[in-house]
């Protein structure tokens, strides 16, 4: 497998195609768009070996056995649509879904006018599914914390369907200082600030934590981001469970994040954790759910990178 990081990936599908599909989706609607979700997932099944790689090395930590073929397509299908669902959600068309809402009470009860929250998620399921919360509630702002240019074609497609989500976004590719500025004034307005918290960028400081029956790499920003503003820390998980239903979940991982000079290190090491416990509480849930498609489980020292050797043999599978 090539050794590289994750964010060095290609965009999967270029502009024309992805806003082909938009377009198709948004005059046929889900049911009819869905049926071109068999022949996109042959297709990355087939031209994007490395994905498929990794898909199968994660199916086997996943269920305890060598994965098959029509495994990973599964969990190709499992992704293809919840990003054909982004389409319908963005352009708030909620009533072709059935979403079960857990915990909210962990979520409303620590909401104040004059103090947000960060909600952290992860790439499981669709972080989308939210919007159909905020739609209930327009007098809270959501603003997402986002790479814009990891995926530059499929965030100018999505933003284009709602301008006024778009306007929300704090852009993660931006200066650490100017990000943080920008988190604590939304916060400051009671802002619902998104990020996902389970995926490092290059050369971002990460802690290593048991997850999934193996040390992997966690970023530390998000967690640090939390302790530093004072505001609650409240996981949100979003599970795809088929056909047109979804499971949002809300639960409190700490209502300040205090990380005391004195074993400071072990104190966060301790709380992204528990993060990486929570994570894969829902994980197992439903494996087919994981969305990270890169080696996860790879450390990295000092610029270098290694892989256990079960954990190469296991990418190695299904590599022909």
């Amino acid at each position: 497998m090539k050794d590289e990081h994750w964010s060095a990936r290609p965009e999967g599908g270029g502009y024309a195609a992805l806003w082909l599909i938009t377009k198709i989706a948004l005059a046929c609607g889900r049911n009819a768009t869905r049926l071109l979700l068999y022949p996109i997932t042959l297709y990355f099944f087939v031209r994007r070996r490395y994905e498929r790689r990794v898909s199968y090395a994660y199916l086997e930590r996943a269920f305890g056995r060598q994965a098959s073929a029509w495994q990973v397509l599964r969990h190709i299908h499992r992704f293809a649509s919840t990003i054909l669902d982004r389409v319908f959600l963005l352009s708030e068309r909620y009533t072709r879904f059935d979403i079960k809402v857990h915990g909210l009470g962990e979520l409303v009860s620590r909401m104040r006018p004059d103090r947000g929250l960060l909600l952290l998620g992860a790439h499981v399921g669709s972080f989308e599914v939210l919007r159909v919360l905020a739609s209930e509630r327009p007098d809270v702002k959501v603003a997402a914390l986002l790479d814009t240019q990891k995926t530059p074609a499929m965030t100018r497609i999505l933003h284009s369907l709602n301008p006024t989500i778009a306007r929300n976004v704090i852009d993660a590719s931006r200066p650490g200082t100017d990000i943080v500025l920008a988190l604590g004034e939304a916060l400051s307005e009671g802002a619902l600030v998104t990020l996902l918290a389970d995926r490092a960028r290059a050369r971002e400081e990460t802690v290593v934590v048991d997850f999934m029956d193996a040390p992997a790499p966690f970023p530390v920003a998000p967690f640090l981001i939390g302790s530093l503003l004072k505001v609650p820390l409240v996981m949100c998980v979003g599970m795809y469970r088929g056909g047109n239903r979804y499971d949002l979940y809300f639960e409190a991982l700490a209502d300040e994040l205090v990380l005391p000079r004195a074993g400071r290190k072990a104190a966060l090491r301790s709380f992204v954790q528990h993060y990486a416990t929570r994570l894969e509480y829902y994980v197992r849930q439903d494996p087919y759910n994981w969305f990270n498609w890169h080696d996860f489980w790879k450390i990295e020292h000092d610029g270098g990178t290694e892989s256990s050797d079960r954990d190469a043999a296991l990418a190695g599978r299904g590599a022909g």
